[in-house]
């Protein structure tokens, strides 16, 4: 029975946990105490860094360059290829700290500034700057990360 496959090629940290049917490609490098959901597909020549968590169907497509503590929702899809099909790529980058909701799109060649996040459903087809919130189809700025930390702890607390 098949249950995943994780290329003899990839390099994991300590405490990795990659969940059921999930895929890590050839040279791919993972930090510490980084989880991958079910389902999830990791290409080849992606970095990620310590204590991520992927979730579930998630693509993080080649060339992609995660940070540390970054958040990726359940089934979001970064891109590589800005006109498909071309023979040249270019990874999405994900600074320190980001979060990327669920079932949201980034183009190639995007940077998701550190402590940004991206709502649910967005569509991203241009850099997001450090600790702002971005919401909708295309992206757009709604509000800083101090106002998203302040709405999540008030919803928390309730």
């Amino acid at each position: 029975m098949v249950t995943n496959f994780v290329s003899e090629k990839a390099k994991l940290g300590n405490n990795v946990k990659i969940w059921h049917f999930a895929y890590v490609g050839d040279n791919t490098e993972i930090g510490d105490n980084v989880k991958i959901g079910s389902l999830a597909h990791v290409d080849y020549n992606v970095k990620i860094g310590d204590n991520t968590m992927i979730e579930g169907m998630a693509y993080i497509p080649p060339l992609s360059k995660i940070g540390k503590n970054v958040f990726i929702g359940p089934a979001a899809a970064l891109t590589n290829d800005p006109y498909p099909a071309s023979k040249k790529m270019i990874g999405v980058t994900i600074e320190d700290g980001a979060v990327i909701g669920s079932r949201a799109v980034i183009k190639a060649g995007v940077t998701i500034g550190k402590n940004s996040v991206v709502a649910m459903g967005a569509v991203v087809i241009k850099d997001v700057p450090a600790n702002a919130v971005v919401v909708g189809v295309p992206a757009k700025i709604k509000y800083s990360r101090e106002e998203y930390d302040r709405k999540k702890k008030d919803w928390e607390d309730s």
